[in-house]
């Protein structure tokens, strides 16, 4: 049985609601880059680390722990010597790549466009010192401010 997910009766997003499950996954760190990482096969944490760039054993470690406990990963362990661990995106997993192509397609098409405006709202703290945008003239005279 399919159904479409939603928060509640009442449109708010509740503690216990089903969709707030894919959106926590999702939104820790990390979590979509290690997926997406597995995609095409099972990789021993070192390799993945190579692939993925930029984050640390301890992390990755915890990452794949993480996916571990929500059935999204399982763990292999190879009883050889030296002994062989290596981690594969499970069936359950394999349903969150569409998600993550979809985000990482939004990243490459907007991308741009998020660090244009991180990038002003930087410029704009620096303005006035202390984290926030000066966005009137201190005589109380309120004015329009051109950040671009």
């Amino acid at each position: 049985m399919t159904t479409t997910p939603h928060p509640s009766p009442t449109g708010r997003f509740i503690a216990d609601c089903r969709a707030r499950i894919g959106f926590d996954v999702l939104t820790r760190t990390w979590t979509a880059v290690v997926i997406f990482g597995l995609r095409e096969r099972p990789r021993r944490p070192g390799e993945l680390r190579t692939a993925i760039g930029g984050i640390s054993a301890k992390v990755l470690n915890e990452t794949l722990r993480r996916l571990e406990d929500d059935g999204l990963v399982e763990r292999r362990r190879y009883a050889e010597a030296p002994p062989r661990v290596e981690y594969a995106l499970t069936p359950l997993g394999r349903t969150l790549l569409g998600p993550v192509e979809a985000l990482g397609s939004w990243g490459i098409e907007y991308g741009d466009a998020v660090t244009a405006a991180q990038e002003r709202a930087e410029r704009r703290r620096e303005g006035t010192g202390d984290g926030r945008a000066l966005d009137y003239i201190p005589t109380g005279r309120h004015h329009e401010v051109d950040m671009e």
